[in-house]
């Protein structure tokens, strides 16, 4: 384990766990990287004095479905009143609205605001204006979001992003687009409030933008939801933190995940970092924990050999092209044994978040195939999922499994589809299939 303490800011440290030894003539390595970051002063969202500076842009949907029911519009206001209270003071801030086009609802004039009582309170008179009219285009709303806070001298951007319905004014090439040109520049939480939204939008905006994304079925619950995600944005310390992974002379890096605190495929969006060298980006840190699964195929090499299959540590960008160095570093290492009970055993972190994978997939895979009217294959990708949260621990998502449907037998899987399933209770447990259980220490 290597540990680094950026200067007024979160202390990192990397640990790997694995099972480094392979039978003769084997080549696949696997290892969960955990990588910390703590001792900041932010935890529980609270702010530590010198605290770095941030920006965050609030994105309200007041598309005409906005008012239907009326407590969405309603929620919606006072939800972003209660974000905009947890600011602290000195953070700069915009509300946007949104429809099929882009309004600065305050401060305006291309703008942000600097948080205080003052900015806090005109934010809120500015709020009480919002009427919902009009179309839905969120690329509009993300790239108004990211002039602004590109114009910021600051070293967190953030947006919020609230909708109700469909992407329905613009295409998804345009949709994609957008998340192309703002990844890297902002991150991003997306929320759907009542059931007439897209899951694969909204959770897309979030992947592409390394933010949250969760569903807020009743109206009700959206000031808690925004006020969390406020504290947590507020708690972030270092941004744009890279995870880079250097593989040696004929290894093959297979695969790059996030597995905890959510799944998140991040193989496809790695930049190079020079000879046999990647960086994969994971955001902005506070005070947090964080699971990768790494992957690797190495040359096999003879009995009682040992090699580096994989070194990781993480990386910053700077605005002059260079890199800044967190100095936290992890080794990922293959060992060749005829020990047959050595090379055959699984690490149990590797085993556990390879579970946690699987379960996402056949939550996804066991929806889809509900919704296109196949129940046997609904039934058997729903089933593993059940058998999969049973097994690891995963009582949030076993939860929501039985909304959907009714458990015969979690141990083996055996299920059988409810025949009524509520629209929300079906979006809840897309939205939140991959969120993922800590391994058992």
């Amino acid at each position: 384990m290597a540990n680094f303490a950026k200067p007024d800011g979160p202390r990192f440290s990397v640990d790997v766990y694995q099972n480094e030894y392979l039978p003769e003539g084997g080549s696949q390595v696997d290892a969960i990287v955990t990588v910390t970051a703590s001792g900041g002063g932010t935890l529980g969202g609270a702010p530590a004095p010198g605290r770095p500076s941030a920006a965050v842009a609030v994105m309200v949907d007041c598309s005409g479905s906005m008012d239907y029911p009326p407590a969405k519009m309603r929620g919606a206001r006072e939800a972003t009143a209660a974000a905009i209270d947890t600011l602290r003071d000195g953070t700069r801030f915009a509300v946007i609205g949104g429809t099929h086009v882009a309004q600065e609802v305050y401060p305006g004039g291309g703008r942000l605001a600097v948080a205080d009582a003052t900015t806090r309170e005109q934010a809120k008179q500015a709020l009480r204006r919002l009427s919902a009219g009009g179309g839905t285009a969120i690329g509009t709303w993300l790239r108004l979001a990211d002039r602004l806070l590109s114009a910021a001298d600051v070293t967190i951007r953030h947006g919020i992003l609230l909708t109700d319905g469909r992407n329905e004014h613009e295409s998804p090439e345009e949709l994609r687009a957008t998340l192309d040109a703002c990844a890297g520049r902002f991150t991003c939480d997306a929320r759907g409030v009542g059931t007439d939204w897209d899951v694969k939008e909204v959770t897309g905006v979030a992947s592409a933008l390394l933010g949250t994304a969760d569903i807020v079925a009743d109206p009700a619950g959206l000031a808690a939801d925004f006020t969390r995600m406020m504290e947590t944005a507020m708690g972030k310390e270092v941004a744009d933190v890279a995870l880079r992974v250097w593989t040696p002379l004929g290894a093959t890096l297979r695969f790059v995940k996030q597995v905890a605190p959510a799944v998140e495929d991040l193989t496809h969006r790695r930049t190079g970092a020079g000879p046999r060298a990647g960086d994969y980006p994971t955001g902005s840190w506070g005070d947090e924990s964080r699971d990768y699964h790494l992957s690797v195929t190495v040359p096999p090499a003879g009995l009682g050999q040992e090699m580096l299959a994989a070194r990781v540590s993480l990386v910053v960008p700077q605005p002059d092209g260079t890199v800044q160095n967190l100095g936290a570093q992890g080794l990922v290492r293959a060992v060749w044994t005829d020990d047959m009970a050595a090379s055959t055993a699984m690490s149990p972190q590797v085993a556990h978040y390879t579970g946690q994978a699987e379960l996402a997939q056949a939550i996804q895979q066991g929806i889809d195939l509900r919704k296109a009217g196949d129940f046997d294959g609904a039934t058997a990708k729903l089933g593993r999922a059940v058998q999969l949260a049973d097994a690891s621990g995963n009582a949030d998502t076993a939860k929501l499994l039985a909304k959907v449907v009714d458990v015969v037998d979690a141990a083996t899987g055996t299920v059988r589809l409810k025949t009524r399933v509520t629209e929300a209770d079906e979006m809840t447990l897309e939205t939140r299939s991959t969120k993922t259980v800590r391994v058992k220490k």
